[in-house]
């Protein structure tokens, strides 16, 4: 993994797999950089090379669903962790001004079609994260009523754990899992909603919650992206013939597929060719396009 920037006024605190968080240099700590690189990783590897512009790309759709919920879609406004001021040029365009939270360890999923692992659940014992389904769903089915699945977060390079809600409960308090709930249900029904308005279904999601200062439960990290969304094309998901054409989604697929088939996860993984990179930046793209045209 390449080193961080030196960005001036800023001190490098923290790098994930995607993204580098920075500190103000000087000063009070109430505020962060969150810059998104273009890094890609898959099955918990950091693969090289990255993707072109991915950073940017995600980045802006953030800033637009950002704005969407705080009230330019019609809904009420969704608090969220964004606060005004310029960035650093050398990360203008991939980066958000956010002011820091105490962030919830609880990842909010929301489900509202039958498919990855869901559907492996539901084959094998008829439930998805534990709640029942009924019979005879099939792989990319819509859900009776979208679902809130949580999970508890990991630690960097470990994997998510799917909770039930009273794990939830027990980890940030009755009043908090209600307020996870509940805006990740609403959040999802107004992204699904946008979603179907250009021709594309949302079929699940995940969001991250912090709480600040005042005790606000705020809306933070990335919201309804190509990395954090499960995205399929409403005419394929309904005339396609087989489950491939039914749920090609708009995000790192092609990475998944061609590393899965080349590689037993053990070691350094291969290096992506030109084409599934070519064609991985070109379903970013195209969902950026589609959702905000």
């Amino acid at each position: 993994m390449a080193s961080p920037l030196a960005l001036p006024g800023w001190r490098h605190v923290y790098s994930g797999k995607v993204r580098d968080l920075y500190l103000p240099a000087e000063g009070p700590e109430d505020r962060m950089l969150v810059v998104a690189s273009d890094r890609i990783s898959a099955f918990d590897h950091v693969l090289s090379p990255g993707i072109p512009d991915k950073g940017v790309l995600l980045t802006t759709l953030s800033l637009w669903w950002f704005d969407r919920l705080a009230g330019a879609d019609g809904g009420r406004p969704i608090p969220n962790h964004l606060l005004p001021g310029e960035v650093p040029a050398p990360v203008a365009g991939r980066a958000m001004l956010a002011r820091r939270l105490d962030m919830l360890p609880v990842e909010c999923v929301v489900r509202g079609y039958l498919t990855g692992s869901g559907w492996a659940e539901y084959r094998e014992r008829g439930t998805v994260c534990g709640i029942p389904l009924p019979d005879g769903l099939a792989d990319g089915d819509r859900l009776p009523e979208p679902l809130f699945t949580p999970a508890f977060k990991a630690q960097l390079g470990e994997h998510d754990e799917n909770i039930s809600y009273e794990r939830a409960v027990e980890l940030v308090g009755a009043e908090h899992a209600a307020a996870l709930r509940d805006l990740s249900l609403e959040i999802y029904a107004r992204g699904a909603r946008t979603a179907e308005e250009r021709g594309l279904i949302l079929a699940d999601t995940k969001f991250e919650f912090g709480v600040d200062e005042d005790g606000i439960v705020r809306l933070a990290d990335e919201v309804l992206t190509s990395d954090s969304s499960r995205y399929w094309d409403a005419a394929a998901w309904a005339n396609g013939a087989t489950p491939a054409e039914r749920m090609a989604s708009f995000d790192k697929q092609p990475v998944r597929d061609w590393l899965a088939a080349r590689w037993d996860k053990e070691g350094t993984p291969p290096e992506l060719p030109t084409e599934v990179v070519a064609q991985t930046a070109g379903a970013y793209r195209e969902l950026l396009e589609r959702l905000t045209a």
